[in-house]
């Protein structure tokens, strides 16, 4: 089961970490030095002799670039487990790629920032053939707690779209929440004791309660990064007459004109 993971940023260094704990063999690359055990210098010699490769960058350009790297050597009987968040059209336009190899693609976008990475707790989406799935599930079920069939390729690329939109919506409304208590004299104690009593009471809440109480905004999932998955999930709507998420990603434009990009998305509550 020798896996290679190209892209060493929150994620990938935590899925690594374990992996290695596990006894994986694992060889490891990122486009910036990093000194990790099994790091190589270059994508292809990283990915050369994985039977499983796990790419984990930032955006659709990133997985291009690395692909492009790495295609040439690709060959029958590895795995792509692409994770990075994309659109279901660059999905297939990738899958396409790869499997003109003689390798096969699982589509694995996943859900859970930095805490879950770290604690196995990982849910990934997966498209594509259950039989792909199956083959891949003794890495994944490694980094996770639960693996979702969404259904065929592009299918888990979108979900994942749909619940970061979901996500960042949820987080404006416990932000705009938590200003008006503070404007109307009710501390952070009162409003958060108050909210898990409540039916709006959520696993944003639960996560994000101790950056907004003390404003720590260091990173378990970037601003930048939330902020191009509502970009690529707007364009995949279309035309689709989505009001409230059109307004957060406003929210999140602000954000990153302001220079927030590389702390938490939860940042957005110094908009407020």
């Amino acid at each position: 089961m020798k896996t290679a993971i190209l892209g060493l940023g929150i994620i990938g260094e935590a899925w690594a970490k374990n992996l290695l704990a596990d006894g994986v063999p694992l060889s490891v690359w990122n486009r910036t030095t990093k000194d990790f055990p099994g790091f190589e210098k270059d994508a292809v010699a990283a990915a050369r002799d994985a039977d499983f490769i796990i790419i984990v960058v930032s955006d659709p350009a990133a997985v291009g670039q690395v692909l492009e790297k790495i295609l040439p050597v690709l060959r029958t009987g590895q795995i792509i487990i692409q994770s990075s968040t994309i659109s279901a059209d660059w999905t297939k336009k990738y899958s396409a790629q790869v499997e003109k190899t003689g390798a096969r693609y699982l589509e694995a976008p996943f859900t859970g920032s930095k805490p879950a990475a770290e604690a196995r707790k990982t849910v990934f989406y997966l498209g594509g053939e259950a039989a792909v799935i199956e083959i891949a599930r003794p890495i994944l079920s490694r980094l996770s707690q639960t693996l979702m069939h969404v259904g065929p390729l592009g299918s888990a690329s979108s979900l994942k779209l749909i619940m970061n939109g979901n996500i960042a919506m949820v987080m404006e409304a416990l932000s705009e929440s938590l200003r008006f208590a503070r404007a109307e004299g009710i501390s952070d104690g009162i409003f958060f004791e108050a909210l898990k009593l409540n039916v709006s009471r959520s696993g944003v809440s639960e996560l994000k309660e101790g950056k907004l109480k003390t404003g720590d905004y260091s990173p378990q999932f970037s601003l930048k990064h939330m902020d191009k998955d509502l970009r690529l999930a707007l364009e995949t709507a279309g035309a689709l007459d989505l009001p409230q998420l059109r307004k957060v990603k406003n929210q999140y434009d602000e954000g990153m004109r302001r220079g927030f990009g590389d702390e938490d998305f939860s940042v957005l509550m110094r908009l407020l």
